[in-house]
């Protein structure tokens, strides 16, 4: 059956930077201490020039692109806040840099809250940011005072044309409770456009969202789109597969 409802347009790309693909990974120093707590205050700053006098244009990186969907973001959930800290060394011995987001908003009479995370690369001239590589990223946005929690079993990474297991599983026993949920792979371009997208929901048997699919056959990403339908809310979740051509690349 069609989705009764759609829930405020959501992208991840939306936390801070443009999502990338089939880009080469950025090799520079690590960002410092000093100018990551300059990101996270020009993130959270309302005025625009902050964040516009930390960036340059560069792989991956498009600063009037990232301005738009800023703003765009902090249209849809006014209250929406920034972290920025220094993440886990990659396995080539790069830095890396998680961001985090959250934030609420009011509509229809219900409240909808978003938590999302992505990890990534930056590289710096020492002045400014000027690239990024994407290694992981995901979004969950519930809606009602007692959506259900849930767990994305989404990996990060998978080979070219593999078939591979998504689920998203509710994090509590259902109880008897009836749910309904879909899934499918949005576009790029909706990914940029920033669309909520329409998805098709099925009663569903168990306590969660559980699909075998399949990688294309290009290196590049594949970004899932989930909602699930409880009794008590509605959780709508999307979630970014990079996909990769050897082995080795799985792990960032």
């Amino acid at each position: 059956m069609p989705c009764p409802r759609r829930l405020p347009a959501l992208s991840l790309s939306a936390l801070m930077l443009a999502p990338v693909l089939g880009l080469a990974p950025v090799r520079a120093a690590a960002p410092t201490p000093t100018q990551l707590q300059a990101l996270e205050t020009a993130l959270n700053s309302s005025d625009d020039a902050a964040l516009a006098a930390l960036l340059s244009n560069g792989p991956g990186l498009n600063t009037e692109e990232l301005k738009k969907r800023r703003q765009q973001l902090r249209g849809t959930f006014p209250d929406a806040r920034w972290e920025v800290k220094s993440g886990p060394e990659l396995q080539s011995g790069q830095s890396s840099v998680t961001v985090k987001v959250s934030g609420t908003r009011r509509q229809g009479g219900s409240t909808y809250r978003l938590d999302a995370e992505q990890r990534l690369s930056l590289q710096t001239d020492g002045q400014r940011f000027n690239g990024q590589t994407i290694w992981r990223e995901q979004s969950i946005l519930r809606s009602g005072e007692n959506a259900p929690t849930v767990s994305l079993l989404i990996p990060d990474a998978v080979l070219t044309g593999q078939r591979y297991d998504v689920a998203v599983i509710f994090d509590d026993p259902l109880d008897g409770a009836l749910v309904a949920g879909g899934i499918r792979p949005i576009s790029t371009e909706e990914v940029k456009a920033m669309e909520s997208p329409r998805l098709d929901l099925a009663a569903l048997g168990g306590g969660g969202l559980f699909k075998v699919v399949q990688a294309p056959q290009t290196p590049g990403a594949q970004t899932w789109a989930v909602l699930l339908v409880h009794p008590k809310g509605v959780v709508s979740a999307t979630k970014r597969v990079r996909v990769v051509s050897d082995q080795k690349s799985l792990q960032p």
